[in-house]
């Protein structure tokens, strides 16, 4: 029994120094085997491996993939111009070189993102500090991403890390300069607007003064061609009563006294003094004669 109970023991310690000395890389994980705190071995193949056990040798494992540091909230930085602007930027990164990743870290991940951090921090001052407002947000943040990248990827390779990708999400003023700005860009607006409104004043009084030119020519010359209307009509009419009367001039002179019999009588309560054998009564002797050489 104790023969059996001795070879359990042993065959269960055997088991153990045998999976301590067994190790499983994953494909997402790098593995560095190190003894005592010296790197002996870098692992970036997946598959099954083996080590010492410890106290002699151990495994630490680092993650091969795609990492990304996003900052908690914006950071403040300075323009050119001097104004406070709200810079929000996240970053993808990966480690290329495990050991000198160990070396710079010790294998903690906190450590090697606190730095790249710094990293990225400090490239974002440099380059926003160099550049105006507008040209961080639009004119050229094509340029300022890729000068932020080249200066994150030149100091991140001396960490053996290798930056991916570096984008700006969100660019924007801090809260005191948004007011000023939304103050400008109303009074710009209404600029714009009191300028389009006078524009079209004068536009409107331009196409008014038109209107009433056109309107007083129009009038002008329909009066002209009416009052020539008119005086070729009265000529034609002279010219027919001229050769109407011109056949009886007897007759006309006639006709022109009844006309002025009737303008003198129009009203009956007139009163005339005229002699009677003036020539004006020609014709009311002339009728009473004539009338009574008929009978």
């Amino acid at each position: 029994m104790n023969r059996i109970a001795t070879a359990l023991i042993a065959g269960f310690i055997a088991l153990m120094l045998l999976s301590s000395t067994v190790f499983i890389v994953d494909q997402r994980k790098y593995a560095i085997v190190f003894a005592l705190g010296e790197v002996k071995q870098v692992i970036s193949e997946p598959g099954l491996h083996f080590k010492l056990p410890p106290p002699f040798q151990n495994v630490l494992y680092l993650d091969k993939r795609i990492l990304t540091i996003e900052s908690p909230e914006a950071d403040r930085f300075i323009t050119a111009e001097k104004k406070n602007i709200l810079v929000d930027a996240f970053v993808k990164w990966r480690i290329i070189e495990p050991r000198l990743y160990f070396v710079s870290f010790g294998g903690d991940e906190g450590r090697a993102r606190d730095r790249l951090g710094q990293i990225v921090k400090a490239a974002l001052n440099d380059e926003i500090t160099k550049r105006t407002v507008r040209e961080v947000i639009s004119g050229e943040r094509g340029k300022v991403m890729e000068a932020i990248r080249t200066k994150v990827v030149a100091e991140a390779n001396l960490i053996g890390v290798e930056i991916v990708d570096v984008r700006l999400k969100r660019v924007d003023y801090v809260e005191q300069i948004n007011n000023s700005v939304y103050d400008r860009m109303k009074s710009e607006r209404v600029r714009v607007a009191n300028e389009l409104r006078s524009t079209g004043s004068a536009d409107s009084e331009k196409i008014r003064a038109d209107a009433d030119k056109q309107r007083t020519v129009i009038l002008a010359e329909a009066y002209s061609d009416a009052e020539k209307i008119r005086g070729e009509g009265d000529a034609k009419a002279s010219q027919t009563y001229a050769e109407a009367f011109g056949k009886n001039p007897e007759f006309y002179k006639f006709y022109r006294s009844l006309e002025a019999y009737r303008a003198t009588f129009k009203t009956h309560g007139d009163v005339m003094v005229i002699d009677s054998s003036s020539d004006f009564f020609k014709y009311f002797k002339n009728s009473g004669a004539a009338a009574g050489a008929k009978k």
